[in-house]
């Protein structure tokens, strides 16, 4: 019998946190104690595409909870620094949205060319490389779990412009629609990670161990998210996290079609804007900086600041 044939199987469900949750993984990774977690699925990224291991794993962004109080519009992506001073973003997508791969590209811009001040030579740039887990299908043209994305000439993909951008895409949404297909493809470090994040959510102890064939960093991870889900505090920010991105995924869908019926409906101009200053209002109320609402809404920020 095969080994994939003797991974138990969960049943799904929908609770309230799961190992995908960005404060989940912001905590978990953020916690010094935990370094050697980070390093273990950094290394089984590293290991499933043949490129060397990593020794440190240093977070140069901690989670601040406080700050994720006071501004739930934070990005909850983990800045990693190696032992070489090479940058890793590690980061979790829960939803597609429009422009996801101009967002990707952009979090490792804004990573790369952090490494530079004002003066510094170009030479002194080191690679940076993105982990997005993605819990939705994505990229349906390809097949493997684990996609990566470089810079290499149309002609001949062998021709590397620079080996600065490397992109890792792991599709745990495709796992989940296609069920275990494609984790026989990957190594097994990275097989035991992807099995805990789709599954640890309804999972015991005990199936978890064999599923992931007793790994320590994996089960490690899965004891931290069991204590996660089990932290009324931490309960807490995860909902008001959840609650936030669905009021933007609305907000932004209905914002959206209204400028659009704005743009359609002559001779209504005045009540539209009058519903647009008020959904402007709701955002504010709410948290969204001057900045989102202008450009979801199309006010100026001088009408958005004059706001209540």
């Amino acid at each position: 019998m095969s080994r994939r044939a003797k991974i138990p199987l969960p049943d799904l469900s929908e609770p309230l946190i799961r190992p995908t949750s960005d404060v989940f993984t912001a905590v978990l990774w953020s916690a010094p104690k935990n370094e050697p977690l980070l390093r273990d699925f950094i290394n089984a990224v590293q290991i499933d595409c043949r490129q060397p291991s990593i020794l440190e794993a240093t977070v140069l962004n901690p989670f601040n909870i406080k700050e994720f109080r006071e501004d739930r519009q934070l990005v909850l992506d983990v800045h990693v620094q190696d032992e070489w001073s090479r940058r890793y973003n590690v980061e979790i997508q829960t939803a597609p949205h429009a422009g996801f791969g101009n967002r990707t590209v952009l979090h490792w811009s804004n990573l790369y060319s952090s490494q530079l001040r004002t003066g510094d030579d170009f030479t002194q740039l080191l690679p940076v490389q993105s982990f997005v887990i993605t819990a939705f299908p994505i990229f349906p043209q390809l097949r493997n779990l684990h996609t990566i994305f470089e810079l290499r000439a149309r002609e001949n993909a062998e021709v590397l412009l620079t080996d600065h951008l490397q992109m890792h895409f792991l599709r745990l949404g495709d796992m989940l629609k296609r069920r275990l297909e494609g984790l026989a493809d990957l190594s097994v470090g990275l097989k035991h990670w992807m099995l805990f994040f789709a599954f640890g959510a309804e999972t015991s102890e005990d199936k978890m161990s064999q599923m992931v064939e007793n790994n320590p960093a994996v089960m490690a991870a899965y004891e931290e998210y069991r204590r996660f889900t089990l932290d009324a505090s931490m309960q807490d920010l995860a909902f008001r996290r959840r609650r936030f991105l669905e009021d933007q995924r609305i907000y932004t869908q209905f914002a959206r079609e209204e400028g659009l019926a704005l743009g359609k409906a002559e001779g209504k101009a005045e009540g539209q804007t009058e519903k647009m200053f008020e959904i402007a209002q709701n955002m504010k109320q709410r948290g969204y900086d001057a900045a989102t609402i202008a450009d979801l809404t199309g006010l100026s920020l001088e009408e958005i600041e004059r706001l209540n």
